[in-house]
């Protein structure tokens, strides 16, 4: 599979501090999730900024399909990279299949109104994330298993080649946050999209992930195989906590276990 979007000694910082991340190069094959971990502060929601065009790096270059992310006008972008940020406050009580809507909104000409393929669109979206039964209620009414289903949902809807995920199992309990990343790996599986998710959860992460890349004070520590990258050694000296990684031994995935 080949890279879809590529990030080339990547580097920022915000006003007058230093460098948040420095260095960075990654590579986000076509299909594939990639996992971004480390300890708060390491850097891991700026690459993800970085990504999404939110902040833009003083050095280095990024490119999505071979072109430069810079000459390309945000609508263009918004059909080629969904972003699903880690707060998502709403100042109206819309419904979710409204909310599921707006992922159209790159896809239409100004004052345009959401016709019969946008609707089918956002109706398969809300489908196949199991939240179709959802599509009436508000927004504000939902658990956050259930806004979290939503909100990919919407991301879905843009039809991007690639999503990317801030802490998508943040505040979640055990039962969904281990839907969420069934349902994450379905999508890249069945939909071919390539997936960037930040997270803090490194044993899910080693078991739905294709590749890892580590941070620690914003530079890369370790990047690879899960097998490869989560191993006792590199896990203590990025969390600076005493562990021990050993092998689930249901699926054979690396686990840690803190001492």
């Amino acid at each position: 599979m080949g890279s879809i979007l590529t990030l080339r000694n990547i580097g920022y910082r915000y006003d007058g501090e230093d460098w948040a991340i420095k260095g960075i190069d990654l590579d986000v094959r076509e299909g594939e999730i990639l996992g971004i971990l480390g300890p708060n502060g390491s850097g891991k929601s700026t690459v993800l900024k970085v990504m999404d065009k939110l902040l833009v790096p003083q050095e280095g270059d990024i490119k999505i399909r071979g072109r430069n992310y810079h000459g390309i006008k945000r609508s263009a972008f918004a059909r080629e990279v969904a972003m699903v940020a880690q707060e998502n406050h709403f100042r109206f009580s819309f419904s979710c299949l409204e909310v599921v809507l707006m992922g159209r909104f790159p896809h239409l000409k100004r004052l345009q109104f959401e016709g019969k393929k946008d609707m089918d669109t956002a109706i398969n979206a809300l489908r196949v994330t199991h939240a179709l039964e959802l599509a009436g209620r508000s927004i504000y009414d939902l658990s956050g298993g259930e806004k979290q289903r939503v909100l990919l949902a919407r991301a879905l809807a843009q039809e991007p080649k690639v999503i990317l995920l801030d802490e998508p199992t943040s505040f979640l309990d055990l039962k969904y946050r281990r839907e969420i990343f069934k349902m994450i790996s379905s999508l890249s599986r069945e939909k071919g999209v390539s997936v960037v998710l930040v997270s803090h959860d490194i044993d899910l992460a080693a078991h739905y992930c294709h590749s890892l890349v580590v941070l620690k004070n914003g530079r890369v520590f370790a990047m690879g195989k899960p097998d490869d990258v989560v191993t006792t050694q590199a896990v203590e000296d990025v969390y600076e906590c005493p562990v021990f990684v050993d092998r689930n031994p249901l699926t054979g995935k690396p686990r840690v276990n803190i001492n």
